[in-house]
């Protein structure tokens, strides 16, 4: 039977919100199937404001990849903001789609994808607007499956009392295989009720539900293991891995915003994965091996994403870019084919070492010569080490200064601060870094009108990563780092006037620690700060560390437990890690030892170009790394006129 649209309610309440056009819907490229016509139904959120979610990659292609399929239909929803939130609590408007408005609660599937820890507080919000039981516990047949995905979602255990199940890795095969499962559960009479849904999604091997497992713990707080509670579910659940991305061309018809949103730009992924091997960067590590968009794909994504959308801009993504093995061809036969269009092309921050004049020409050859941006990460040589960031001063000096005297005056470099065996001295010479950027950029132009922008952010150990056992720089030891820092540079006469400095202080990264390394316990302080009015975590004007704070040790110290202890604590070998259940196909013993080896300043090479190092991705998982050169050309051959 058909759900009816709570707009005429929303409607009303509209005039006195802000940005009402971005609660309205029927976006260019948006999908409304009929209701009846379909027997399973994906509710889909971004758990963020309109302008965040809209441009998200993963929610827009797995929207798409469900609204193709037959008797399937997928509908978007985001985070409302508060003035919204109040008004809909007054008037009784439940949490709804964009794209018929209709209520979330009357879907199959409430999924979200999480790509920071910091949206958890505004599910909650979407559950309880949905009239959605917070607690997985409490809910019945008439409740959706909440499901959570995304990045975070390689450690869901924070959430693990808030969700029903959590998808790791790739998505797009994974929604057809769960909505297939779901269809023959609803076509039999959903026997067994949500359990049997669940079992049945479970005993896949690649569907997490919290519930089949309980968690016990050691007398001194550590876990002392995790242990299904339910007799076919495996002890261990498998990430998703979409091998050759030229069967996914996703999304073909890329939505265009109705309002303001954080990017106007059509994106096409050019390949998934990297083996650069950066201890940091859980990015990096969870999505291996490396799989490349052919030329060809890529060529015929842009082509039919910039017809269906008429957006004047391409992004290239991936986590680095310049490292696709054809980007150069890449650039150059997008820069020709739509030279008389204007239409330009941008990548995502580029590797020092894969950057070559020629590719930064063709990348702006048909839109605006804007700065250049670039990630050394780490301010010393010693510490480029450590997080294996194999980039030198001479690299990143060689590279600004062919920059600069090709006629770029801007560059920004971004690092981190609180890094694994870090000192004062480290994050320091950072300083001298963009000055000696500063002295070169002068030298190679003539010219003083030069900038570099000198960004910060504070490092946070992540999930299945070398650093995972890593301790965290505390909150004041970050910000009193980045005061010397801030000192030196406005202490440089010379220098220091063309340097700009931006930074996050160490607050909201200890809130992202917790939540990054937490485990079900956690789940209780989340609770705690949504209920003490959390939301927006990621927006500096709503984020409050003074709530999380005060929240943690209302509820913490039950367990015996508190913030330190998951943030500023290093891990043994021996403890067992919320996550290791999971299986990102990385060997924990190869993790290990990379981490030994970046307390020894001992780098590693990248698998694509060397013998493997056995990290255990390609035959735990059964992929393999798939890249170029194919020798093809970007089709069509001729200049598009």
């Amino acid at each position: 039977m058909s759900v009816e649209s709570v707009f005429p309610q929303l409607e009303a309440l509209l005039p006195h919100v802000q940005k009402p056009i971005q609660y309205v819907g029927g976006e260019l490229n948006s999908t409304v199937k009929s209701w009846d016509e379909c027997d399973v139904r994906w509710a889909l959120m971004y758990p963020d404001a309109y302008e965040v979610g809209l441009p998200n990659q993963g929610v827009m292609i797995l929207y798409e990849v469900l609204n193709e399929r037959e008797g399937v239909l997928a509908e978007r929803t985001y985070s409302v903001w508060p003035d919204l939130e109040e008004l809909m609590r007054e008037n009784g408007v439940p949490q709804f789609t964009v794209d018929s408005h209709r209520p979330v609660k009357a879907f199959d599937v409430f999924g979200l994808s999480f790509s920071t820890e910091l949206g958890y507080t505004n599910m909650l919000a979407a559950l309880d607007l949905a009239g959605i039981p917070l607690e997985a516990k409490d809910r019945t047949l008439d409740d959706p499956i909440v499901l959570a995905g995304g990045h975070a979602a390689f450690n869901p255990e924070p959430i693990a009392d808030f969700i029903d199940a959590a998808v790791i890795g790739d998505g797009e095969q994974a929604v057809l295989e769960m909505t297939e499962i779901i269809r023959a559960w609803k076509a039999e009479g959903r026997p067994g009720g949500r359990e049997e849904v669940l079992f049945r999604l479970a005993k896949t091997g690649g569907v997490y539900v919290p519930g089949f497992y309980d968690v016990e713990y050691l007398p001194d707080g550590r876990i002392g293991r995790v242990v299904p509670n339910e007799s076919g579910v495996p002890w261990r659940v498998s990430k998703h891995t979409v091998m050759d991305l030229d069967e996914w061309p996703y999304p073909k018809q890329p939505l265009v915003p109705l309002a303001e949103t954080v990017h106007e730009r059509m994106s096409v992924e050019i390949f998934r994965g990297c083996t650069r091997g950066c201890r940091f960067c859980q990015a990096g590590m969870i999505t291996r091996p490396v799989r490349e968009r052919s030329i060809t794909g890529i060529g015929e994504m842009v082509d039919k994403g910039l017809k269906a959308t008429g957006f004047e801009e391409v992004g290239l993504l991936s986590l680095s870019s310049a490292d696709h093995s054809e980007i150069g061809d890449i650039a150059k036969g997008l820069a020709d084919r739509y030279e008389d269009d204007k239409i330009g092309l941008s990548l995502p921050s580029t590797r020092v070492d894969a950057f070559n004049i020629d590719l930064a020409n063709e990348l702006t050859r048909n839109g605006r010569r804007s700065g250049l941006t670039f990630a050394p990460e780490g301010g010393s040589e010693r510490i480029r080490k450590v997080i294996n960031k194999m980039v030198s001063e001479e690299d990143l000096i060689r590279t600004v200064a062919t920059a600069y005297g090709n006629g770029w005056r801007q560059v920004k470099l971004y690092f981190m601060c609180g890094l694994p065996t870090e000192t004062d001295d480290d994050v320091l010479q950072i300083a001298d870094m963009a000055a000696n950027v500063i002295a070169k950029g002068r030298e190679v132009s003539r010219s003083n009108d030069i900038r570099c922008t000198v960004s910060i952010g504070g490092f946070v150990p992540k999930p299945h990563t070398p650093f995972q056992w890593a301790p965290q720089l505390s909150a004041e030891e970050t910000d009193a780092r980045l005061e010397k820092l801030r000192d030196k540079i406005r202490g440089d006469k010379k220098y220091g006037r063309s340097i700009g400095f931006r930074y996050h202080d160490g607050k909201p990264g200890i809130v992202e620690g917790l939540l990054s390394r937490g485990d079900r316990r956690i789940g209780a302080v989340i609770r705690a700060v949504y209920e003490d009015g959390g939301r927006f975590d990621g927006w500096r004007e709503f984020f409050s560390y003074d709530r999380w704070m005060a929240c943690a040790e209302k509820t913490l110290p039950a367990y015996g437990v508190d913030v330190d202890w998951y943030t500023t604590r290093e891990r043994t070998y021996e403890e067992v890690l919320p996550w290791d259940h999971l299986d990102s196909g990385l060997d924990k013993d190869w993790l290990w030892e990379d981490w030994q080896d970046a307390l020894d300043e001992t780098e590693v090479e990248d698998c694509r170009w060397t013998p493997c190092f056995d990290c255990g991705v390609c035959p735990q998982m059964d992929t393999s790394i798939q890249i170029g050169p194919t020798g093809k050309k970007l089709l069509p051959l001729t200049v598009v006129k």
